[in-house]
């Protein structure tokens, strides 16, 4: 069985919409996209690289198409990133120029997808996605990466679908310009009347 690792840049407020950059994605009329920049520093770097070792990844359509825009051409800053596959949830898109996708379709696709032999599988931006994986517990691990800012608004990492669910602490790193690197894995479920307890 393939892990499901949920890897994401996300707000104080828990917003996970266009850090990236002004249009990455304005839907709902965002306009506070790039607001991870002015937090870049050495041990950030660092730490982003160790995330990006090459490892199969799973998107949605929208991040798919950022991704396949940008990355095939400059693969130096992600090496191995063509060469890995991607998996995309889609209804509308069926094939794709950049090599080694594969399209997927429905949540048991993503269940035998899991259950197949290969390595871990990265899930990057993919707010929709995400969402999906969070109210279907097929989520394996979190690592997501907190800013200290928030904006109020915007597409939430935890929104509508998320079912109750405990997360064990595997690793941390707080870096100079207060960005908190923190990984979870999976820990089972929260019983009734256990929170706060």
């Amino acid at each position: 069985m393939r892990k499901i690792i949920v890897t994401t840049f996300i707000t104080l407020d828990g917003i996970m919409q266009a850090p990236g950059g002004p249009e990455e994605d304005t839907s709902g009329g965002f306009s506070y996209g790039g607001w991870s920049a002015p937090y870049g520093d050495e041990v950030s770097g660092k730490a982003m690289q160790k995330q990006m070792e090459p490892t199969d990844i799973l998107l949605g359509r929208k991040t798919f198409e950022i991704f396949a825009g940008y990355w095939p051409q400059h693969a130096d800053y992600w090496p191995g990133i063509n060469d890995v596959t991607k998996y995309v949830m889609s209804n509308t898109m069926k094939k794709s120029d950049w090599k080694n996708t594969v399209f997927l379709k429905s949540v048991a696709d993503i269940e035998k997808l899991k259950n197949s032999e290969g390595s871990d599988i990265k899930v990057w931006g993919s707010g929709e996605l995400v969402q999906l994986l969070l109210k279907h517990d097929l989520a394996d691990e979190l690592w997501l990466k907190i800013y200290p800012v928030t904006l109020g608004e915007g597409k939430k990492l935890f929104d509508k679908g998320t079912i109750p669910a405990a997360f064990t602490l595997t690793e941390s790193v707080v870096t100079p310009s207060g960005v908190i690197f923190v990984n979870y894995k999976r820990a089972g479920k929260v019983k009734t009347g256990t929170i706060g307890a």
